[in-house]
């Protein structure tokens, strides 16, 4: 599918950080449905499985929208007797509002309100940085300083979850977007985050550009990507 051949570097409708609640809430809502039924809590909860956490372990989630993966990490975390410090971050402060709000049962769970591309992040400052259907917002040049980032702020590894640009996702939320919802942003940004998302050789090139070279790249059912990145 010729539309589907390159990445698009179109502005979704979500990149409007001054969005208000009201335009906000049901988006990041419907992204945290979707986000459980289609398997990507799942994906970094076992990427999280493989660094054996301990006690006091500190998760950083950067481009977080509504927490909903923070909030799976809890669950999933205090079902094991887990005692996690857990921290989201966002550009908008709709969505860290709407984050915090949902994260109320769970004070294990700190949100900032930043650009991750500016903010002064320590050395080593988390166990583990992970950012979810996060990296397609970025442009290539912009997608290596991210990635430079995580690492640079994480002790032990870096686990990234996205979308495989394919015809076959495209189709599924084009028409899931159309039949199932008539919010204009998510029938807009929907198609679009497939259209901005990647192929495996992209993922490889931009991973070498970030002067990357130890990690592992899996696809995931439902047409994800999940790389991990190990110090």
């Amino acid at each position: 599918m010729e539309l589907l051949r390159n990445r698009a570097f179109d502005a979704e409708i979500m990149d409007d950080f001054s969005l208000p609640g009201e335009q906000v809430d049901g988006v990041l809502h419907g992204l945290g449905k979707m986000n459980a039924l289609f398997g990507g809590h799942q994906s970094v909860i076992k990427a999280l499985q493989e660094c054996d956490p301990q006690q006091g372990f500190h998760i950083s989630d950067w481009g977080c929208g509504g927490g909903d993966t923070l909030i799976a990490i809890a669950k999933w975390a205090g079902k094991n007797n887990i005692n996690l410090k857990l921290h989201g971050v966002d550009a908008s402060a709709a969505a860290v509002k709407f984050a915090r709000k949902r994260s109320n049962p769970f004070p294990e769970i700190s949100y900032t309100k930043a650009d991750v591309l500016k903010h002064d992040f320590e050395e080593q400052q988390f166990d583990v940085v992970l950012c979810s259907l996060f990296s397609h917002h970025f442009d290539d040049e912009a997608w290596v300083e991210l990635i430079r980032r995580m690492f640079f702020a994480c002790r032990q590894r870096v686990v990234i979850t996205d979308l495989h640009r394919h015809w076959v996702l495209y189709g599924a939320v084009l028409a899931i977007t159309r039949l199932f919802t008539s919010n204009k942003m998510a029938q807009h940004d929907g198609p679009l985050s497939v259209r901005k998302s990647f192929k495996r050789s992209e993922l490889v090139q931009l991973l070498a550009k970030a002067d990357i070279s130890n990690y592992r790249l899996q696809w995931k059912w439902a047409f994800r990507w999940r790389i991990i990145i190990y110090k």
